[in-house]
Parts: structure tokens; sequence; C-alpha cells
């Protein structure tokens, strides 16, 4: 269903003028003016008890209207407060948010109500190019002012630390969005250091033994004549699929294929495998003209927003991505979820789904699982099985990698960052590798020493991987380029162990673009075998869980 066709069944029948307190007439405009007349039933709970000054706790299933909950009597609580001016550096409230993504959309959800405050300056602070950010946030603070900051906990404990201007004495209201996350040991560095700045009297929500809201959506199971609760949302229709690690790629395509005409997230649990999705998918012919988007942490801050941007404005189209886009955004239209690799931490689960049906839209949920796999989400007994008819094989992904040196090599790290990142017992090796389309098996120690086994695996015998050149002209040049500079490395041995620079030599010139792919093709495998030395050590006991993530820096996959 899409979003013109929102049935009302998930809003309460009432209004945002029938609230208690009632809200102010710029407020009521403002959500007249945004399309938002009926409460959800969220924020008929929350709005009238954060209006009168209560501590709020919400608990309520994902897409179900929880930041107009809050923002709606932070702007009430403001406008009550501001019978005078505030000065340009008077902080009266803070917004946090876990990520980059979610904290630019609440900045934009939360401005045009904030619009309505002529006297409150409101900024967005995020993670992205590092100290020239800082400084540039930093600059515009000072020369601007603000009154209501809204950000990542990294960069706003950043901001206060530095800023020695910013005055807290007359601050009014902080807000943890998805707090669960936030309290936790990921952010507690930041966090902490944040509230003991702000006074003790602070209305917030999700601390000081707050008031618990907490909204269930009641649900017909389809195998029972019962209710039963969920912290997913009622229009959505959840179904798992069981397949082997070999047939798995190709009941992706066949899925993606079936419904290319709807607006689909699909979900992998490394940045490697976006990567190889995003140069494989374009090249099946059925999904010619589909818009296909890769999304993940390890792009560059922009590239993430113009990804997310140009998901957002289609009304087709098929995102790939890792957790990043998993908790709190809300990308209007998604039809399906798609969860290619189901989360390592299950309530991501939720939050993966949660993308769509939201506001009581319709929408459909399909997780892939590996046969093992299926114990792991015996809670989940809203999930009912279906099994998809297969119309495209595996093979078609080794002929995409027999045509294109890009695509096989990005295989070959998705399938290690896969194994790497998992370090499942008992994994399939060898069925993993044909369903990432590998030709041979890459020279893994854990393979070479028959760690993990690698049966059910094929390699192809018809076909000399060092021959295969990539699609790309220019980047096949570069490559040609490349070994020849190798080549003659090899052969010309240094006369001396420190070579004294040369006066005469040339000014180094910034890299092309062509360089640049080199460089971080040779980065990429220096990544590898990092994580394979990570790896071997864990084995032997050497370094513990926390130790390999440090080294492995697998935090940066998701």
């Amino acid at each position: 269903m899409k979003e013109a066709e929102a049935p009302k069944k998930a809003l309460t029948e009432y209004r945002f003028c029938d609230l208690t307190p009632s809200l102010s007439k710029p407020t009521l405009d403002a959500l007249t003016e945004g399309g938002f007349n009926y409460c959800t039933p969220v924020q008929r709970a929350t709005i009238p008890l954060f209006g009168n000054n209560k501590d709020v706790s919400v608990d309520a299933a994902t897409g179900s209207g929880k930041t107009l909950a809050f923002v709606v009597p932070l702007v009430e609580i403001l406008r009550r407060s501001s019978s005078e001016t505030f000065k340009p550096h008077q902080i009266v409230g803070i917004i946090l948010s876990p990520t980059r993504e979610l904290a630019s959309q609440i900045y934009h959800v939360a401005k045009p109500f904030i619009a309505t405050l002529p006297n409150v300056r409101p900024v967005l602070l995020h993670g992205g190019l590092g100290e020239v950010s800082v400084r540039a946030d930093m600059k515009k603070i000072e020369e601007e002012g603000a009154n209501l900051m809204i950000g990542t906990p990294g960069r706003i404990y950043d901001i206060m630390e530095r800023m020695q201007i910013l005055d807290y004495r007359n601050f009014e209201i902080l807000i943890l969005d998805e707090a669960d996350q936030l309290l936790g040991p990921n952010f507690k560095r930041q966090i902490s250091p944040i509230i003991t700045r702000l006074p003790k009297q602070r209305r917030t929500a999700g601390l000081r033994n707050p008031v618990s809201v907490r909204v269930e959506v009641q649900r017909e199971a389809k195998d029972k004549l019962e209710s039963a609760s969920s912290k997913t949302p009622l229009g959505l229709d959840i179904e798992y699929m069981v397949c082997e690690a070999d047939k798995k790629s190709s009941q992706l395509v066949d899925f993606l294929v079936k419904n290319m005409n709807e607006k689909i997230i699909v979900y992998f649990i490394t940045c490697a495998s976006v990567d190889y999705w995003g140069v494989f998918l374009p090249k099946i012919a059925a999904l010619k003209g589909s818009p296909i988007i890769p999304l993940h942490g390890k792009m560059k801050q922009v590239a993430r927003g113009k990804a997310l941007a140009s998901f957002t404005e289609i009304s087709s189209g098929i995102l790939l991505c890792t957790d990043v886009a998993a908790r709190g955004l809300d990308i209007p239209g998604v039809d399906l979820v798609v969860q290619y690799d189901p989360p390592q931490n299950p309530d991501m689960f939720i939050h993966r789904v949660g993308r769509t049906a939201r506001l009581g839209r319709q929408g459909r949920a399909i997780v892939f699982l590996l046969p093992k796999e299926k114990k792991l989400y015996k809670k989940y007994q809203t999930i009912k099985g279906v099994l998809l008819q297969k119309r495209l094989r595996s093979d078609d992904l080794r002929t995409a990698a027999k045509k294109d040196r890009a695509v096989m090599e990005k295989g070959v790290k998705a399938f290690v960052s896969f194994i790497l990142f998992c370090r499942l017992k008992n994994l399939e090796v060898g069925k993993l590798a044909m369903g990432f389309g590998l030709l041979q098996l890459p020279l893994m120690p854990e393979l070479k020493n028959h760690l993990l086994s690698t049966h059910g695996f094929v390699p192809v015998e018809d076909v000399n991987v060092a021959e295969i050149k990539y699609k790309d002209k220019k980047r096949e040049k570069q490559q040609m380029r490349d070994l020849q500079t190798k080549k003659a490395a090899v052969l010309q041995k240094p006369k001396f162990n420190n070579p004294k620079p040369n006066p005469n030599a040339s000014v180094t010139r910034k890299r092309t673009a062509k360089q640049r792919r080199a460089a971080q093709s040779v980065e990429d495998s220096d990544e590898l075998d990092r994580h394979y030395r990570a790896l071997k050590k864990l084995k032997k006991g050497a370094i513990d869980e926390a130790e390999f993530t440090k080294l492995t820096r697998t935090e940066g996959l998701l």
C-alpha cells in the first residue's frame, strides 16, 4: 500500500486540538499544515504527560509516531518558557540520537514546529568531516547562536567540551531518542558527561524516574484465534524462508525480480556484502531500470546522505544497506523489507522490519534463514514460513564474476568479511561460497588448514582467475599499469636501504580517481590480511572478543 492509501485504523479518533493541556494555536497550525490532524496512540498518551512537566519513558511499536510525540510537547514547553528572548548561546534543550541519519531526520521533523518559536535557534550537530566539520559547527554557533541542540552524542559532547560560551543555567529539556541504545556501553562515555553538565532540575525523556508509557499493538495470529502483543506495526505481514546457503542468492534475485515495482530495503550484515550486491544486481537484465542504491557505514557522510535522499524520493527501487539504516529512520512508502542476513542481535529484527508499515500503512517483510538459523528465531511466533519458487540459479553470479573482475573481487571480499564477522560454528562455508558466486575459494588460512569445512563447493575449472578483466575499460587499464609497476619494482632492487630523497623530484600531484581506486584495492587487501591475523589470534586464545573487535574494527561494518 502506497503513502496516499494510508488507512486510519492505526490512528485514534482523537484530534490534536482535543488534547489536555491544550496545544497553542501556532503548534496546531503547524500540525495542520503538515497534514497531522489525528493523534496516534503513543502521541495521545505521551503529549499530555510531557506537557505537564512529567519525565516520560516511551515504549511503543516502531513507526508509531514517537518523534512527533516528543517534538510537540518540547515546543510547547519552550513556548511557555520564552517570555523573554533567549540569549544567543543559552542552551535550553538537547535532543540526542544514536545515528547521524536519525538526528538529521529529527531536525527536519522538528524544524517547522520550532519555526513557530521566533526566539529559539536550533542547530544540527553530528559527525562528518572530522576536525574541519567541528570547527565549522563551532563557528556557526558563535556567529548565529544556538538554543536547541539536535545531534549525536559524540559531536554534542565535543561541542560542549570546547565551547565555554554556552550557558546551561536555564536548561529546560533533554530528550534521548532510542534511549535503550544511547544508555548502552557504546555511548556511555559521551552521555554521562553531557548529563553532568546539565542542571539537576531538568525535564527528561527516558531518565530520572520517568512515567512509563507502553503502547502495544494487538494483532490476531494467523494460525490461532487469539490476540498477541507485538512491537511490530499492525499492518505488517512478516514471513521467513529457510534456504540453503548456496541457494540463498538465487532466491534473493528471484524475490527482487518478482517485486521490482515496489520500494524495497534489503539488509546485509557487512559493508562488503552491500558493495558486492551493489555491483552484481545492476547486471541482472530483469532488474534494468530499477534504481539500486547501496548504503553502509563505511561510505563517506556526503555519499550516505545522497543515497538516503535518493531512496527517499523514489516511488520504487532497491536500497541495499547494513543496520546503519535500521533504527528510527522514517523513509516514506517502503513496501517490503528483506533481511538477506538475519541480524546478529535479535533486537535489531524489530527495527529493520519497522521501516515499512509505518503509521498504519500496510507492509511486508521477509527474512532468509539458513536451516541452522531457524532455531534462533523461535521467539518471533508471528513469523510464518513461505517457500518461494526458484527462477534464477546461483550460477548466474558466477557468470557475472567471469565477465567482470570487479564482481569477482567484491564477491570474495563479501564472502571473507561474512565469515570473519559471523564466526559461526559449523558454518557451511562451501555452500556459502557458492551463494556468493565464487569461482575459487580464497587463500584463507582457515580453509588452507581445514579449520572450516568446504563441503558443497565446486570450483570452476575452465577459467583462469588472473586473466579475468574489469568490464570498466579505464579500471582495466589502471590494473595493467599497476601490474607493470609491481613487476618493475620486483626486478629493480634498490642500491641503498635508506635512499636519500631526490631534491629535483617533481611535486606530488593529487591522485586521480583511477589511482584512488587502485589504492583502495590495496587497502582492502591489507584489511583482509589484518582480519586473518586477528582471527588466528582469537582462535588460539591470544586475544579475547573485545580485542578482536578493536583490531578488525568490526564495529565500523554496521
